[in-house]
């Protein structure tokens, strides 16, 4: 998808469509008024017919509009005046690209850009219709035998007027650009099925994005990872007969010896539960627990596409979780790379043993902060269901970084609790904490259990479980939070 920056009327754009706006109670914008006021009165008498009524997401395609050089011109609904926000803003980019999806337009002229939203300007209206439209036509085909049917629509200019919006609007669909390019990625690893993504494979995926945008890249084999003492890693690792990968991307683009932000991604291609089998229903869904991998490994693509300048390091633990017979069983005690020992009461509690020793090798770099990325627990889902990542932290500066930077990104995250009192329920009488606590409050006891390998540093979790997939009709990944970190990094570098 190509975006561009758009000035000028929109009755006199010449291209395949143009893109206007409808508020309930036949209300036009003003961009649409202009194109009524230009067609003598069309769209107002189309209006007062009512084939189309301003309903939020509801859109009407017009073919040759009299004395509008489009080829086209789409009617978006807006909902009711009073209401316009950024929900509603956002509806109506997406609607707008569903229906021109189905046409054979090749180019659209948005004048949705032109529309108030409080407390947002044209920067973030610019860098939402440019990331919703590469959201829109994105497909994944690449384990289909023929491709499906793509859309036409190949570029899309923005509409801004006046040489401040522009320059913002400009540099908005770049950053924009770059981020959609690392959600693809995300998307791409996390739709692949386990066969073609083993640790070995997402490895070579990472290889070769990095040799593509100039980053530095090193894989760790299943000796250097039990050289290095990761033995909760490897503990995971043991049940399958596909070899663990420990994955190491960086972007040197700040100053020489400036302390680098760390992201460390849960890397589980297939997640069987090991020992403690999951249920058959939806197993297929846990192709997806690598989507913390998948998204790290993005936002270094998209850092790189950026060149933002800002040392950044993504650590990777790769492995499946099988119960084959060398598999952990249910009591096992593992000492990890801290020196700390768990005891495994259940293995399906699988994602925190291997980032427990990712978390201690980010320590080498005397990180200026760490922020890890995982599928963790169903616990979260039940707390925030798919539309907010669950967030802890140790360090509340940290922790409301990275919720203003997902609010920016309009890929929210919600700051939850992880008092002193919670740790309570990591007591074990054969180690030195068990892998799992009592169930309630189970997204919480599991980020307890990371911050004891993740004190010597601020740190922060991303609990994606709720928001990394989508179930049901739309099943797939969804590329989050490749939006989110890209935001937070790119404030860093700021």
């Amino acid at each position: 998808m190509e975006f561009s920056i758009k000035s000028g009327s929109p009755a006199k754009a010449k291209t395949g469509c143009v893109v206007v706006g409808v508020h309930e109670g036949r209300k036009l914008s003003a961009a649409a008024a202009e194109v009524d006021k230009a067609s003598g009165g069309f769209l107002t008498e189309i209006l007062r017919s009512g084939d189309h009524g301003g309903r939020k997401g509801s859109t009407l395609l017009l073919h040759k509009v009299r004395k509008v050089a489009a080829d086209r011109v789409l009617l978006v609904g807006l909902g009711k005046s009073s209401e316009f926000a950024e929900g509603p803003y956002r509806a109506a980019v997406a609607a707008a690209i569903r229906a021109l999806k189905g046409t054979g337009a090749v180019e659209a002229a948005f004048y949705l850009t032109d529309l108030p939203v409080p407390g947002r300007d044209i920067a973030w209206k610019a860098e939402q219709a440019a990331l919703l439209a590469a959201e829109g036509t994105y497909r994944f085909d690449r384990t289909k035998s023929k491709p499906g049917t793509k859309s036409h629509l190949k570029k899309v200019a923005l509409h801004a007027e006046g040489k401040a919006d522009v320059e913002a609007a400009t540099a908005a669909i770049a950053r924009a650009g770059a981020i959609a390019a690392g959600v693809a990625m995300a998307r791409d690893l996390g739709n692949l099925p386990a066969n073609l993504c083993t640790p070995t494979i997402l490895a070579n995926e990472a290889e070769a994005m990095a040799k593509a945008h100039g980053l530095k890249c090193q894989v760790l084999g299943e000796k250097e990872i039990a050289k290095l003492g990761m033995g909760s890693f490897l503990a995971v690792a043991q049940g399958s007969r596909e070899p663990p990968r420990f994955i190491i991307l960086e972007h040197a683009g700040g100053p020489k010896g400036v302390a680098p932000v760390v992201l460390v991604g849960k890397g589980v291609t297939f997640d069987t539960g090991g020992i403690s089998l999951k249920p058959a229903a939806e197993m297929d869904e846990m192709k997806y627990d690598m989507c913390g991998a998948a998204s790290v490994i993005a936002t270094m693509k998209a850092v790189a596409l950026m060149k933002l300048p800002l040392n950044v390091v993504a650590l990777v633990p790769a492995t499946e979780n099988m119960p084959g017979g060398k598999a952990v069983k249910p009591g096992d005690v593992v000492t990890t790379m801290s020196g700390q020992t768990v005891e495994i009461l259940n293995t399906d509690a699988e994602g925190r043993l291997i980032l427990c020793d990712a978390l201690t090798y980010a320590e080498r770099y005397k990180p200026a902060a760490v922020v890890d990325v995982a599928t963790l627990t169903g616990a979260m889902v039940i707390s925030l269901g798919h539309i907010a990542t669950g967030l802890f932290a140790n360090d509340d500066a940290l922790a409301w970084e990275l919720v203003a930077s997902g609010n920016a990104a309009w890929d929210r995250a919600w700051h939850l609790p992880m008092w002193d009192d919670y740790q309570e329920a990591l007591k074990s009488n054969f180690a030195d904490m068990p892998n799992v606590g009592p169930r309630p409050g189970g997204a919480i006891t599991a980020a307890c259990f990371l911050s004891r390998f993740a004190k010597a540093y601020k740190w922060a979790h991303l609990d994606i479980a709720g928001s990394a997939w989508k179930s049901g009709a739309e099943k797939g990944a969804t590329g989050r939070p490749v939006a989110l970190l890209a935001h937070f990094l790119a404030r860093r570098a700021a």
